[in-house]
């Protein structure tokens, strides 16, 4: 049984950094792409950016071009978000996921992991 922990969230003013990890456990081949989502209330999931592996492929979201990163290390089965110049409009709960057999990276229903989601919150 895949899991996805995320850690690092928190709050943060505006302009300031974050980075978000998530933890892969009980997989053992590549889960591609590991992407990160956000669900701020009363809103629908978003993708948020993505990467794929082998090649280290990545995607962003235009909202968080230039400002998110994300990277993954495959010794520790991690990926990461680094978050800068976070704006109140960032704030929301980030989820990480894993895995689907096609499509587009950002569209949340094709995606067979989740984690539990983690708040990040950016006050102006």
């Amino acid at each position: 049984q895949v899991q996805l922990v995320e850690s690092g969230g928190g709050s943060v003013q505006a302009g300031g950094s974050l980075r978000l990890s998530c933890a892969a456990s009980g997989y053992t081949a590549n889960h591609n792409p590991m992407a990160w989502f956000r669900q701020a209330p009363g809103k629908t999931r978003e993708g948020v950016a993505a990467i794929y592996t082998p090649g280290g492929r990545t995607y962003y979201a235009d909202s968080v071009k230039g400002r998110f990163t994300i990277s993954q290390d495959n010794a520790k089965d991690t990926v990461y978000l680094q978050m800068n110049s976070l704006k109140p409009e960032d704030t929301a709960m980030y989820y990480c996921a894993a895995d689907i057999l096609g499509g587009s990276w950002y569209v949340a229903a094709l995606y067979n992991y989740w984690g539990q989601g983690i708040q990040v919150t950016v006050s102006s």
